[in-house]
C-alpha cells in the first residue's frame, strides 16, 4: 500500500519529510487524562519554514511536555501555541529548526469523492499509504464535536492521528483525526481514517498563533455522551462531576428532543444545544426514560474551563 514516488508529479520523498512524529505527556489529574491518558502518540505536518506544526488537538490537549521527531530522528522540544475544540485542530511550535520545507496548503473543498491521495505518518515513504477518498459527510462524536463535511480514506492508516491527507498535487488538503467503520455505497462497512478537512484552517490560524483559542463565543458542553442505535439516541456515558451528571441525566436515557425540537441523530442533537446560546445557557433535553417522557434542564458549560492550560518550555 505504499505510495511510489513516480506515480506522482511532485517530489513525494521531500514532501513526506515534512510529516513528523509527536509525543505528548499529560498530568495524570488533567480533565482528558481518563479518557485520552496521560502518554500520547502521532504525527504533526510541519506548514511554516519557523516550525509551526498543524495536528489533531487531542494528541495536546493540557499536554505537560511536547516533543516533535524529525525526520532524521532528531528529537526536537516544542510548545502548543493552540487549540479549537470546534474544528479539533491544534498547532505546536518546534523550539529547534526541522530544516524540512513547510506543506502548501491545499483546499479540500477541491478533493472528489473517489481522488487517489496520499495519507501520510512520519517516517517517510515506508509510513504513508496510497489510499482514495470514499467519502465527504458529516461526522457527529460523542464527546460533543461535529464537522459539516468530513473526509473519509481507505485503507486506513494504521496510527491515524496528526496523519498529513496529501492531494495529487503535493498540497495537504487534511489532517488525519480517527479510525472509524463507514457504511459504503453497497451497505457494507468498511474501515477508513476521518480527516479534518484543511479548509477550516485558515480562518482560525491568526487566532490560535496569538490567543491560543479563537475568538468566538463558547457553545454550550453539557459533558452527555450519546450513541445511535439503531433509531435510537441513547446515553451511553456522563462526565464525571458535568453538567449532564449533576442534572440527573442517566445512561440508558433515550434522548428525543431539544426544547420540544425532536432529534434523529448526534448532529440534531448539537445543532440544536449549539442555537440555544452561548456556554452557559441552559439545555432542556426531552428525555425517555422508563416508559415516560421528562424535561431535563442542564446548566451548560464552556469545555475549555475544565482543561489545564499547556506548559511551555
Amino acid at each position: 500500500m505504499e505510495p511510489l514516488p513516480e506515480n506522482y508529479s511532485f517530489d513525494l520523498v521531500e514532501t513526506l519529510r515534512s510529516v513528523v512524529g509527536l509525543r505528548s505527556t499529560v498530568p495524570a489529574d488533567a480533565h482528558s487524562a481518563e479518557r485520552l491518558g496521560t502518554e500520547r502518540a502521532g504525527n504533526g505536518c510541519v506548514i511554516s519554514a519557523e516550525g509551526l506544526v498543524v495536528t489533531v488537538g487531542y494528541l495536546v490537549t493540557e499536554a505537560e511536555s511536547t516533543w516533535l521527531v524529525a525526520d532524521d530522528g532528531r528529537v526536537i522540544p516544542a510548545d502548543v501555541v493552540g487549540r479549537d475544540t470546534e474544528t479539533g485542530f491544534a498547532l505546536v511550535q518546534a523550539l529547534e529548526p526541522l530544516d524540512v520545507e513547510p506543506l502548501k496548503l491545499g483546499r479540500s473543498s477541491d478533493i472528489a469523492v473517489g481522488e487517489r491521495v496520499v495519507v501520510a505518518g512520519a517516517g517517510g515513504v515506508e509510513h504513508a499509504i496510497d489510499a482514495r477518498v470514499v467519502a465527504k459527510q458529516e461526522f457527529a462524536g460523542y464527546w460533543e464535536y461535529l464537522l459539516d463535511e468530513a473526509i473519509y480514506t481507505t485503507p486506513p492508516h494504521p496510527h491515524w492521528a496528526g496523519t498529513a491527507l496529501i492531494a495529487g498535487d503535493g498540497g495537504l488538503v487534511g489532517v488525519g483525526s480517527l479510525f472509524v467503520q463507514q457504511v459504503a455505497q453497497n451497505k457494507r462497512p468498511i474501515d477508513v481514517n476521518m480527516m479534518i478537512p484543511i479548509d477550516l484552517l485558515p480562518p482560525v490560524i491568526d487566532d490560535l498563533v496569538r490567543y491560543g483559542a479563537v475568538n468566538r463565543p463558547s457553545r454550550p458542553w453539557i459533558g452527555m455522551q450519546a450513541a445511535e442505535f439503531g433509531e435510537n439516541l441513547v446515553v451511553v456515558g456522563l462526565t464525571d462531576k458535568g453538567p449532564a451528571e449533576a442534572a440527573d441525566i442517566r445512561v440508558g436515557d433515550v434522548v428525543i428532543g431539544v426544547g420540544g425540537t425532536p432529534v434523529e441523530n448526534l448532529g440534531d442533537l448539537f445543532r440544536g444545544m449549539w442555537k440555544l446560546g452561548e456556554a452557559g445557557v441552559r439545555v432542556p433535553l426531552n428525555i425517555f426514560r422508563n416508559g415516560q417522557q421528562v424535561e431535563v434542564s442542564i446548566k451548560s458549560e464552556d469545555r475549555a474551563r475544565n482543561y489545564k492550560s499547556p506548559r511551555l518550555h
